[in-house]
């Protein structure tokens, strides 16, 4: 199951560089990646 997570969150072009230099920031990419990744799950 955490490979599957980490697969969708590495198609998050945001994510796949850590460029923000706050860790607040790059968590808070994170809850908006898996955000969008659930509701598009919903969706379907």
């Amino acid at each position: 199951m955490a490979e599957r997570t980490m697969s969708w969150l590495a198609g998050c072009r945001r994510l796949h560089r850590r460029y923000e230099r706050k860790p607040e920031h790059f968590l808070a990419f994170t809850a908006i990646a898996t955000s969008l990744i659930n509701y598009r799950r919903l969706t379907k």
